[in-house]
């Protein structure tokens, strides 16, 4: 995978030479050795083996290439200057992702449509007599609710008898997670952030029932590639140079992928309720104190033009959608899975929407940096620091229910240079009660009094109003600027 933010990673390191030149390495690109990303002035290349090269040379004539960059499917590209890198054979130049984000942060859905998107990714190539080498979602990534193909080098030519050795990572890494919240009801997320390289067959196999043999697509990708994996795993023979010298046929290869694609758009993930799935019905504000709140967050958004905005807690995207009237990208974050389903579904379905990015994420347990070195997966921050965010009806959440300090989380918001627009929900508000109702209340620093002065301690603030009849308080407040 090779992540295309443009938000290079500050502790990256770089070369003398790179130095120079003003060029970071991408330190998550580095496991093809044909096509690694880097930064240079802001702009983001790709250099090229000679391999590499012949490859997109090849790519650049076939006759998808071109339509699917211009329908946003594939990351816009072109040939870069090859000055940038003078000891490539070729350099690429590709247009900035927003922010990057990990099918571990994606709902059912996206991983999904993500799946679908490599799945029609393959049988376009396969018309050109070309194929996708790799098969992970982490070559895939998001402008809004759009799905967008990011790794170039992945294509390459079909040869002749070749089979697709994509197939096992597709399934490790889009059919079995999606399969364990179809088939299971369990949240596949955990897994995926657990294993970098998806859920084994073997693995897989011990979770499904012997009622889930009879399930699609269960025993032919799941039951028999477990068996052919325990055949071959650790033996010498050349599986692949053995398919390939039995004839293994082109055709064969796209009947596989459409009866894949088939399956994965016929799964669903369940019905099941979730605790904010409904929000937007069942939140505890009357209409006029529901307007009052819209109100004061659109007159925030609006004295200026954001480039990234970060709604933490966003539920259904309310407020979300607010924001993105007056910034270039808005991540709209919450744990509850279903909630953030609800609202991709709903952008989808709607205008479609290339600003509003969806993404289930834990505050109090937010994706870290991962993978070799701590470098491959980076944590929030390091992918785009927000200028504005958003914290409504989320801080008793983090105080009562994480039991994070209220001075560190206030401390946190500070050291990402945000502003911020910010609720405290008071002691006599019916969901704090609740909160406090089954467990010891030792939470002496949750006080407005103490909230407010921790505010201002490291915000300039802005603006304030009472909501709910003085039972909740809302804040706009921007960081403060260091003296000198």
């Amino acid at each position: 995978m090779n992540e295309l933010s443009g938000h290079p990673a500050p502790e990256a390191r770089v070369s003398g030479r790179e130095a120079g030149l003003r060029t970071q390495r991408e330190p998550g690109s580095f496991r093809d050795r044909n096509g690694s990303v880097f930064y240079r002035d802001g702009a983001i290349f790709r250099s090229l083996s000679p391999e590499a090269l012949a490859n997109w040379q090849r790519l650049r004539e076939t006759p998808f290439l071109a339509g699917r960059m211009a329908g946003g499917s594939i990351v816009e590209t072109r040939d870069g200057d090859v000055a940038v890198a003078p000891d490539a054979a070729g350099v690429l130049e590709h247009a900035r992702i927003p922010f990057v984000s990990y099918p571990y942060e994606w709902t059912f859905g996206m991983l999904q449509d993500a799946a679908l998107l490599h799945l029609d990714l393959m049988r376009d190539a396969l018309a050109s007599d070309m194929i996708l080498k790799d098969a992970t979602p982490y070559n895939i990534q998001w402008q809004g609710v759009h799905p967008v193909f990011i790794d170039i080098p992945s294509f390459e030519p079909l040869g002749r008898g070749q089979p697709w050795v994509g197939y096992r990572q597709f399934c490790e890494l889009f059919l079995y997670p999606l399969m364990l919240q179809a088939y299971r009801g369990i949240d596949f997320r955990p897994w995926l952030r657990g294993r970098i390289d998806g859920i084994p067959a073997e693995d897989m196999q011990r979770l499904m029932s012997t009622r889930d043999l009879l399930r699609p697509g269960v025993l032919l990708h799941v039951a028999a590639q477990s068996a052919l994996q325990r055949r071959y795993e650790g033996g010498t023979k050349d599986v692949r140079g053995s398919l390939a010298e039995a004839g293994f046929d082109k055709a064969l290869i796209v009947n596989n992928v459409t009866k894949l694609r088939a399956l994965v758009a016929k799964l669903t993930p369940g019905r099941e309720k979730t605790q904010w799935s409904d929000y937007d019905r069942s939140h505890s504000y009357d209409a006029a104190d529901f307007e009052q709140k819209a109100a004061f967050v659109r007159r925030a958004a609006a004295t200026r033009d954001w480039r990234l905005a970060w709604d933490l807690g966003c539920n259904t995207g309310t407020f979300s959608r607010i924001v993105a009237e007056h910034a270039e990208q808005v991540v709209s974050m919450d744990a509850d899975w279903m909630a953030i389903e609800h609202l991709y579904q709903r952008e989808k379905a709607g205008a479609g929407s290339r600003k509003l990015l969806p993404l289930v994420v834990n505050l109090a347990d937010a994706s870290p940096n991962q993978g070799w070195r701590g470098a491959e997966r980076k944590g929030l921050a390091e992918r785009g620091r927000p200028e504005l965010t958003l914290c409504l009806a989320l801080v008793h959440h983090v105080v009562i229910t994480a039991n994070i300090p209220l001075a560190d989380f206030i401390g946190w918001l500070a050291s990402l240079g945000t502003a911020v627009v910010i609720e405290f929900v008071g002691r006599d508000d019916e969901m704090v009660q609740a909160l406090l109702a089954n467990r010891e209340d030792q939470y002496d620093d949750y006080h407005p009094e103490n909230f407010r002065a921790l505010l201002a301690e490291r915000f300039d603030i802005r603006a304030e109003e009472p909501l709910k009849g003085g039972r909740r308080q809302i804040y706009f407040a921007e960081p403060r600027q260091a003296a000198g």
